[in-house]
């Protein structure tokens, strides 16, 4: 193969939809990142915040990740860096940058990546999730993916499905290696009701035939450790294959609610999908892209090679994670957070036990008091309430609610958000659906624990609730600001 053929083949002139969808794509997720730190963060993470930044940099000598943060934090610092993605990433989806040069997205790209880097490492358990690093991951890859003037680069293209392929993969993986349920193939007899946030159609989906539900399961099986494979199979089938997993994930989005991490497998998907099958299936997609497109200049042609050269280098690790018997879900192996290991549910909960938390103007808090539950906005609570969509924003605080009864209740960041109910601080409140007080002080706060389970069909035409719900125990009994907080019981 000569040069010029060479060169041709790095060329992917017929995959000019595929970036549109990966660029403009990634960036709306970014975007939608940004808006979360920035309507989140202060509260959870800020100068008076549950885990207050400052308190947890001023534990470390050196901190081993990179942040902007590094040597100060303020939350005014913190909404400039929330408000500068947001441009950012707004721009890249108006396809702004995209216009110019193939090193102005690049640039855009990799100021979005350290940006919400910087974010990320100071999150705590609060960014504690498997879709961070993978939009971070996503973000440094799709940077390379050029700009309107060049074609995409067909190696860029490559290493996108290859991270798509360890995000299903792992995932399928993760589960049989498991919890039994996935390989009896009743895993679905129980998810759907006890993942951590519900969505609109979940009930629904729970109550489901179970037949169905072990359908469900095949499928899932079947579009996690196949078709995954048939992403760098040749066209058609490596679109057909990333048609599959458009599919299971919107099925995924219908169900329930995981933040972006659905949708950023669905936007990823795209890199397999070429023009000629995307215009098959939508003649609106035009052919012709690049018909007066110049050739690839030869230092951009370097420049993607070198970062194609460095993310197949720190795929090692990651691929030897994906067939060890001890297989890490979701994990980074280096501090740039690139070429990380995926996975998700490798056992499924059985039971959704609920944290309500409750308070009382009362003086004594004892059964006679009138005890007023706060609502959550994402996390069951009301029984009568329909769940509601919200991914891909990620509610923070509604999502750590679902580990503290797999964990302990017992978590520095939960005794201070129950300070904060009794302070009735403003930037919590802001983080909840509904407060009982109406901006008051209650004299006391109390935690308990219920079981919660979706109602029966019948059940719900006879009481018109959507949960049913038993009293399990109340692991921290009444709190009140006049009486030191610790750990009760």
């Amino acid at each position: 193969m000569g040069f010029v053929d060479w060169l041709s083949w790095f060329d992917a002139a017929d995959y000019e939809f595929a970036r549109q969808v990966l660029q403009r794509g990634v960036a709306a997720l970014f975007f939608v990142a940004f808006l979360s730190s920035l309507n989140q963060f202060p509260a959870l993470l800020g100068e008076r915040g549950l885990l207050p930044v400052p308190d947890h940099l001023a534990g470390f000598s050196r901190l081993r990740r990179p942040t902007l943060f590094r040597w100060r934090y303020s939350d005014g610092l913190l909404r400039g860096v929330c408000a500068a993605g947001l441009v950012v990433s707004a721009l890249l989806v108006a396809g702004v940058p995209q216009l110019g040069p193939p090193w102005v997205p690049l640039i855009a790209f990799l100021a979005l990546w350290l940006l919400y880097m910087s974010i990320v490492n100071v999150g705590q358990t609060f960014y504690g999730f498997g879709w961070e690093m993978l939009l971070l991951e996503a973000g440094f890859t799709v940077a390379f993916l050029g700009s309107d003037q060049t074609n995409p680069p067909r190696t860029i293209l490559i290493l996108i499905a290859w991270l798509v392929f360890r995000l299903e993969f792992g995932a399928g993986m993760i589960k049989i290696r498991g919890g039994r349920e996935w390989r009896d193939l009743t895993a679905l007899y129980y998810h759907h009701e006890t993942q951590p946030m519900p969505g609109p159609l979940s009930r629904q989906a729970h109550l489901l035939p179970k037949p169905l539900h072990r359908v469900e399961v095949v499928g899932n099986h079947f579009a996690q450790l196949v078709v995954p494979f048939l992403l760098f199979a040749p066209q058609p089938a490596a679109s057909v294959a990333a048609g599959i997993i458009i599919a299971t994930q919107l099925w995924l989005v219908a169900s329930g609610n995981f933040a972006w991490l659905n949708w950023i497998a669905i936007v990823l998907a795209f890199a397999s999908v070429s023009d000629p099958v995307a215009h098959a299936v939508l003649p609106i997609i035009p052919l012709d892209w690049h018909a007066g497109t110049q050739e690839t200049p030869l230092w951009w042609l370097a420049i993607t090679l070198a970062a194609a050269a460095l993310l197949l280098a720190l795929s090692y690790q990651p691929l030897r994670n994906l067939f060890s018997k001890r297989q890490l879900m979701n994990a980074s192996f280096n501090r740039w957070q690139l070429v990380n290991a995926y996975g998700a549910f490798g056992t499924v909960t059985k039971q959704r036990i609920e944290i309500v938390v409750s308070g009382t103007l009362d003086d004594e808090p004892d059964t006679t008091a009138d005890w007023r539950e706060y609502g959550f906005k994402g996390k069951p609570g009301d029984l009568r309430r329909i769940p509601r969509q919200w991914a891909p924003y990620h509610l923070r605080l509604d999502w750590l609610m679902w580990f503290l009864p797999l964990r302990t209740v017992h978590e520095e960041w939960f005794y201070a958000f129950l300070g904060k109910l009794l302070e009735a601080d403003r930037a919590t409140l802001r983080l909840l659906r509904h407060d009982p007080f109406d901006g008051g002080t209650p004299r006391w706060v109390r935690v308990r624990r219920y079981h919660y389970r979706f109602a029966t069909r019948a059940e719900f035409r006879a009481s018109g609730n959507r949960w049913v719900r038993t009293f399990l125990s109340e692991p921290i009994p009444p709190l009140s600001l006049r009486r030191p907080q610790g750990r009760q019981g």
